[in-house]
């Protein structure tokens, strides 16, 4: 399926399918692109899919906010939906739950956090996402790109041509732009507002990515409508690892909340 219908508005977004509504949000250094061929399995099977480029990204490089006016921005565009979002993404999708629960059908998150609980630790990571915010610029795309995927976290994780040309149409000052605003450091700690979310929240970790694994548990057991599941075999980016098996949790999840 290459029904992508662009949507008009703040952020660069794209629609395909018919049915009720669920939205994808990419992860940092990826765009909407990376959420497609998951997207397009759910458009094929009676959904409406919407794949967004976050703030800092894709067609929304020159959008330079902060995860708050991100939330708005996402839910302005989309409405109500299920919003599913990778690391990045669904620390804005939880945002978007929190902010605007009247429009969040549902949330589920691969690879992601509520945020950092404590002040001096955020403080630290805030110093240091500016400083590699920095070094993107300075460095470059090609180069911040390969030193970004060298990390641990992303073991595993390979990449075709068209995924590093996808990652590669982003802009160094969209991206550091984007650590700077909506990094971990720069964001506060959603973790004393989980149990405002009163609808269904599916956390998604790869079984070998074991920081975000056990987040998702702890998420899953203190939102009122949690539920966890571990994607065998596959590390933190586990929707880019596993996509059939990411897909059949999503799939199994949206039957179980009658959506």
């Amino acid at each position: 399926m290459s029904d992508w219908r662009p949507l008009g508005g703040e952020l660069g977004a794209w629609s395909c399918g018919e049915g009720p509504r669920l939205v994808f949000v990419h992860g940092f250094t990826q765009t909407a692109s990376s959420w497609k061929p998951i997207a397009e399995h759910f458009a094929t099977d009676g959904y409406e899919s919407i794949v967004v480029d976050v703030p800092g990204h894709g067609e929304s490089a020159g959008v330079h906010v902060d995860l708050r006016r991100g939330a708005d921005m996402l839910t302005s565009l989309c409405g109500a939906a299920v919003y599913t979002g990778y690391s990045l993404g669904g620390r804005l999708c939880l945002h978007a739950a929190v902010m605007h629960p009247h429009l969040v059908r549902g949330v589920a998150v691969v690879g992601a956090t509520p945020g950092i609980a404590d002040e001096t630790e955020r403080a630290t990571r805030r110093t240091a996402h500016n400083e590699l915010a920095d070094h993107i610029v300075e460095a470059g795309l090609a180069r911040f790109l390969d030193e970004w995927l060298a990390q641990p976290l992303f073991a595993g994780l390979v990449l075709d041509d068209e995924a590093r040309a996808d990652r590669l149409a982003n802009t160094p000052e969209g991206l550091a732009s984007s650590l700077r605003l909506a990094g971990t450091g720069a964001q506060a700690s959603l973790w004393p507002r989980l149990h405002e979310m009163r609808m269904p929240v599916l956390t998604i970790a790869g079984e070998q990515d074991h920081k975000f694994a056990s987040i998702a548990r702890k998420v899953s057991a203190t939102v009122p409508l949690g539920k966890a599941f571990e994607v065998p075999g596959a590390g933190h980016a586990a929707h880019l690892q596993e996509p059939q098996l990411v897909e059949k949790a999503l799939a199994d999840w949206l039957v179980e909340i009658n959506y």
